[in-house]
């Protein structure tokens, strides 16, 4: 039964990646329950054209608002991808703040909730401020959310990463797998006043404990013990995830580039798909050797590269590849990872991959390169046991080799299918009627929905 507040709720989008589209997702769940509540979403124009254009929005309950993106007029990018990031950071609390004054000022309604991403910590001062709830949305799982957490206790008890690299967290409930080696420099490891995100991560993990709630893209059964160890110690700990089974199903329409129509002429598990996120490229040379290792298997697969990155490839290399590969600009992943002739995937490993990837039942090779896809990688290979990290940690002709033949043709990989279908399995229990993250789901709307 669709609740009937008549609240207002500011949501703040942190516009890099993927994270401004995973909030979208949990907003767009909210607002479909609760049609009487208005949503307005505050993030750059650049991203709000972007997310707003590709995800069907139901209903007229949320609302895009444009804050500033700190890019001075006519600015003119050197090429670095962290470069839009730092200007952001800059530009915060404050455009945040006019923006709040913006929607209250259009609508005429006082907010009642922040709901935020949990990377932006200075709303749970803005929301103590109106005397409304604050609920941040931790974007990935349960572990990389705790290492923030105990970030204090990490950088003392650790100390330097390079002197003590293979030192384990087994001083953290639920960590004992993961590796100094495994962590983010960024807020955790790292200088905290260079660069920017570092502080903004340090910070973070410093305020997020007194979110009213903190709200995981995840499900309790994955890590409980950490999550049961986060819930110790934070007001509110809510897994409503994956969101990869709980948002509406892509629409077929979507797959503009045929994929799914050329998965449907190869065998059951027999097809490696290939996806690196929107901000992680492997140089070239790993591209290269990429591409000769599937090749020289002779491994049929599916790759979503960017154009401007094929020119890295030697001249006639993708002429000679011929109807082994199908290369494409954009693929339908989760429609991709669903098919049954998906038999590995190849991943830079950040959270929207691999939950999606979990989802699907498709074991993972892992190629991580910054923030919580190392640590990522290790759960994936030695904590779930789904997959395996690429040899070295860098593409290799014989390292890819050796990954394709442990996860597609080995006793290892084998049972690498088996594991990931039980986490498959407890996924859609958790989603399902009565599962732990329809209950919470549950919950949290009962938060967003109270009146002040």
């Amino acid at each position: 039964m669709p609740l009937t507040g008549e609240g207002h709720i500011a949501v703040f989008a942190f516009p890099f990646g993927s994270h401004a589209a995973s909030l979208l997702t949990l907003v767009h769940r909210l607002a479909a329950e609760a049609p009487n509540l208005r949503f307005s979403f505050l993030n750059t124009a650049m991203s709000n054209d972007k997310i707003f254009s590709t995800t069907q929005v139901n209903g007229c309950n949320i609302k895009p608002c444009n804050v500033d993106d700190g890019l001075p007029e006519g600015y003119v990018f050197s090429g670095n991808p962290l470069e839009a990031v730092d200007h952001f950071l800059k530009a915060m609390p404050d455009n945040f703040k006019r923006g709040v004054e913006a929607v209250v000022a259009d609508t005429g309604k006082k907010i009642t909730c922040l709901l935020t991403d949990a990377f932006l910590w200075f709303a749970g001062v803005m929301a103590e401020q109106m005397g409304v709830p604050w609920v941040a949305l931790w974007t990935a799982g349960p572990c990389s959310i705790a290492v923030h957490v105990y970030v204090d206790l990490i950088r003392t008890t650790i100390g330097p990463t390079e002197e003590n690299a293979d030192r384990t967290l087994g001083f953290i409930p639920g960590l004992s797998a993961i590796q100094a080696k495994d962590l983010p420099l960024e807020g955790v490891c790292g200088d905290l006043e260079q660069p920017p995100m570092s502080r903004l991560l340090y910070n973070m993990g410093i305020k997020v404990p007194h979110a009213t709630v903190l709200a995981l893209n995840s499900f309790e059964e994955i890590d409980p013990t950490v999550t049961n160890d986060l819930k110790s110690k934070l007001q509110m700990v809510l897994n409503v995830g994956p969101f990869a089974l709980t948002s509406p199903p892509p629409l077929p329409n979507s797959d503009t580039n045929g994929c799914i129509s050329w998965l449907d002429k190869h065998e059951a598990a027999s097809v490696a798909y290939l996806s690196f996120g929107t901000m992680a490229t492997p140089p070239p040379n790993e591209l290269i050797a990429l591409g000769e290792a599937l090749k020289a298997k002779g491994v049929p697969f599916l790759w979503s590269l960017k154009d401007t990155s094929k020119q890295h490839f030697p001249e006639g290399f993708l002429e000679s590849i011929g109807t082994l590969g199908k290369i494409v600009p954009w693929a339908p992943q989760l429609l991709v990872l669903e098919h049954p002739s998906v038999g590995v995937f190849v991943t830079h490993c950040g959270w929207n991959s691999v939950s999606e990837s979990i989802s699907g039942g498709v074991p993972m090779i892992c190629r991580s390169f910054f923030g919580d896809q190392k640590l990522n990688s290790r759960l994936v290979e030695d904590v779930w046991r789904i997959g395996v990290c690429v040899e070295g940690g860098v593409f290799a002709k014989s390292g890819t080799i050796n990954g394709l033949d442990v996860v597609l043709s080995s006793e290892k990989g084998k049972k690498m299918r088996e594991n990931i279908a039980v986490l498959k399995e407890s996924a859609k229990i958790a989603v399902g009627p009565n599962g732990s993250s329809t209950e919470n789901f549950k919950t949290l709307l009962d938060i967003v929905n109270k009146k002040p």
